[in-house]
């Protein structure tokens, strides 16, 4: 598991050396954005987080978790649509998304109910890419492309994509 403030330079390269791979000129890295968010510590303890009253309407219309649906909307621009179980949003990065990619799955619980922790998208993560391309860069003297992937759900269609965050 990784945890807020790991070295995923490290962790990264030390992963590939125990698979017998090195880095070479020209490779694209591609990390999940959930690993990342770890790294950074961008878990957010719902206990702490007291819902609006437009959270609290829109939590009753689709059936969510009042303090889930303000942490939704504090990281969203706009909600797009709504529908039971469903809150398709546009994030403050641009990409609509459902939830505004705040996750609650394969989290550590903590000292609360595994409800009560979410994991919320790198807070820019076009610079987290920049700054392990920079790290890995540095440690191996190969250039390299990084991508931080997520998983995301079409709206409205059935499957799911990787998106690339940064």
């Amino acid at each position: 598991m990784v945890e807020p403030g790991d070295d995923l330079v490290g962790q990264t390269l030390a992963a590939l050396g125990a698979m017998g791979e090195a880095l070479l000129d020209g490779d694209a890295l591609v990390l999940a954005q959930k690993v990342v968010s770890k790294a950074e510590g961008r878990y957010l303890d719902l206990r702490g987080v007291a819902p609006g009253q437009r959270a609290k309407e829109l939590a009753a219309e689709v059936g969510k978790d009042p303090r889930l649906v303000q942490a939704i909307l504090d990281e969203s621009r706009e909600v797009v649509r709504t529908a039971p179980n469903v809150l398709i949003v546009e994030h403050r990065l641009g990409h609509v998304s459902a939830n505004a990619g705040i996750d609650q799955s394969n989290l550590p619980p903590g000292d609360g109910k595994p409800d009560d922790i979410c994991l919320l998208l790198p807070e820019d993560p076009d610079a987290s890419a920049a700054e392990l391309r920079d790290g890995l860069q540095a440690e191996t003297g190969k250039r390299l492309a990084v991508v931080i992937n997520d998983s995301l759900g079409r709206a409205w269609r059935l499957g799911t994509v990787g998106h690339a965050l940064g």
